[in-house]
């Protein structure tokens, strides 16, 4: 059900398994530090992420060890008529979730289309505008090797200019379901480096203060 205390839907935060860590390395630091991704999902896919009585976000948190949350119903992205789902754990629990999360998308898009059904679909992740330039790189060049790499289409589109207040930009990735996850960790790896990234973490997502140019009341 729906929480009247947050913007967010979400289950309670899945219990983690207790265990001794293993030494850390220099590279598993960046993987242990708690992070998040967002992406865009219609009302018809957030309903069959949340399940019957939240049922499939509870299973999802409990198998991944990531926090699951949503956007509130008519909450949309700006431009959009699509809800958030935000993501947030380690790399590893986000990467799991995630994988869940899309597969059970591309299984009901099968069981409605059959085999005539394009193997390729898109996904469209939110990151802040100042946390797009290390997913560029300078001349380009990381999101080529990231594309290189994943074999997905990684497609940032411009600020749009027609919301007041909008820092967010869409990350749209192409391809089939291990094309796209491939390219989710290298841009989750990427924007985990991003101190700024992380900040972002508890701050709302329902975009109170941005109205349109054209509109000023959305």
């Amino acid at each position: 059900m729906e929480s009247t205390e947050s913007s967010y839907v979400s289950s309670p935060e899945a219990p983690r398994k207790r265990s001794p860590p293993p030494p850390k390395s220099p590279t598993s630091d960046s993987m242990e530090k708690p992070t998040y991704i967002r992406f865009l999902v219609s009302n018809a896919a957030a309903g069959s992420v949340i399940g019957k009585g939240g049922s499939t976000i509870t299973d999802f948190q409990s198998q991944s060890g990531a926090r699951i949350q949503l956007s509130r119903n008519q909450e949309f992205f700006p431009g959009t008529t699509d809800r958030i789902i935000m993501i947030s754990g380690t790399i590893n629990d986000i990467l799991k979730a995630v994988e869940l999360i899309l597969a059970k998308f591309l299984s009901e898009i099968h069981a409605e289309g059959g085999d005539d059904v394009d193997p390729r679909s898109k996904v469209r992740l939110i990151v802040p505008n100042s946390s797009c330039g290390g997913i560029i790189g300078k001349g380009g060049s990381t999101i080529k090797s990231f594309i290189e790499d994943s074999q997905a289409g990684i497609k940032i589109s411009p600020l749009d200019n027609n919301y007041y207040g909008l820092n967010d930009r869409l990350v749209t990735l192409t391809g089939n379901l291990d094309e796209q996850m491939r390219a989710i960790d290298l841009i989750i790896s990427k924007l985990a480096e991003d101190p700024h990234y992380s900040q972002s973490m508890n701050t709302p997502f329902s975009y109170p203060g941005v109205s349109s140019v054209i509109k000023l009341s959305i």
